[in-house]
């Protein structure tokens, strides 16, 4: 039977025990920082560290996939070796942006953006029309320059993977053809802006820019006395001789 003094001993015994025990909650709270909990219903724990909004980790992802795919090719790269480069665990490639596929892709799209607005942002709206003829170039030659990575991907390695990428890279590519042809076109105006250029002559001059470009990141390991700024004074020489066609001839649009 239980007496005053054996009840006194379990009581004790008891507040021994959740001593112990608050102590030992309060020593994990102070070293692993004490969780924030959401109202009583939520059914859940927070932690206070807070997560990468979705656009930023996908930039990482892209950011570290881009020299992945250039040194490694397509077929050859693997989401692993990606994941690692950023970061971050295999599965979340695939939460974010569901296969390779879908990441090689959306390398694609974002250098596309990058290298357009690129070339937007280097014309000055008060800039005489060859002299933003000549920054728009310059900008697209540099950026090849600045991002061989980028330009392999968006061209030398997506070009020749085919199908999935084959309509990827067509749109990618029309948008770039479109800036340059139009800066050709623009900068090659006559003061009173009459044209002197024809839109197909534009068309294949931005088409030796494209191909300068494709050269480029080779040429300049084999000429580094080769910069952007000569290679932009060749094109421009270049669009110079329709000029010349036009003061001879006329603007010839066949």
């Amino acid at each position: 039977m239980w007496n005053a003094g054996s009840l006194s001993v379990a009581r004790d015994t008891h507040n021994a025990r959740a001593s112990r025990c608050r102590y030992a909650v309060l020593r994990l709270f102070r070293a692993r920082g004490r969780p924030r909990v959401l109202p009583i219903g939520s059914g859940r724990v927070v932690s206070k560290q807070k997560r990468l909004p979705r656009q930023v980790r996908e930039q990482q992802m892209i950011d570290a996939a881009i020299p992945v795919f250039s040194r490694s090719g397509y077929h050859t790269a693997s989401v692993e070796e990606i994941a690692e480069a950023a970061g971050i665990s295999k599965p979340m490639v695939y939460i974010y942006l569901g296969s390779k596929e879908g990441l090689f892709t959306a390398c694609i799209h974002r250098e596309a953006d990058r290298l357009v607005e690129t070339l937007r942002s280097a014309i000055c709206s008060d800039d005489p029309p060859e002299m933003g003829l000549w920054r728009g170039l310059n900008a697209f030659f540099r950026f090849v320059a600045d991002n061989q990575a980028s330009w392999a991907v968006l061209y030398q390695q997506a070009r020749s993977q085919g199908e999935p990428f084959s309509t990827e890279v067509s749109q990618a590519r029309c948008r770039v053809m479109d800036e340059i042809t139009a800066l050709v076109v623009n900068g090659t105006k006559l003061p009173d802006g009459e044209r002197v250029i024809s839109t197909k002559d534009a068309e294949i001059l931005a088409r030796i820019a494209a191909g300068a470009a494709d050269a480029l990141t080779d040429w300049l390991l084999e000429h580094p006395e080769e910069s952007p700024d000569t290679l932009t004074d060749r094109v421009m020489n270049l669009a110079l001789v329709g000029v010349e066609r036009y003061n001879s001839g006329g603007l010839n649009e066949e």
